[in-house]
């Protein structure tokens, strides 16, 4: 499924990854507490009950464990 051309999501997204960068940077939270971020809101749309939006729920969870593995909301050292 093609990400919509959300303009209100997409800004979400990319302040979401900033404060994520910035917690860590800040040492706040460190990058095992972040990733545990990432992948308790990808489960949290991998484990959605069954709905007309399963399609969504996937696709956001395909997005979130791409940021995963791209690193892009950690400065992994």
């Amino acid at each position: 499924m093609p990400l919509p051309q959300d303009i209100a999501g997409t800004a979400a997204l990319s302040i979401c990854e900033s404060l994520l960068l910035a917690l860590n940077d800040r040492n706040v939270l460190p990058e095992k507490e972040i990733v545990g971020i990432l992948k308790d809101a990808a489960a949290a749309h991998e484990f959605a009950p069954e709905s007309e939006q399963s399609e969504k729920h996937a696709a956001v969870a395909d997005l979130i464990n791409g940021i995963l593995a791209g690193g892009n909301s950690v400065r992994r050292r």
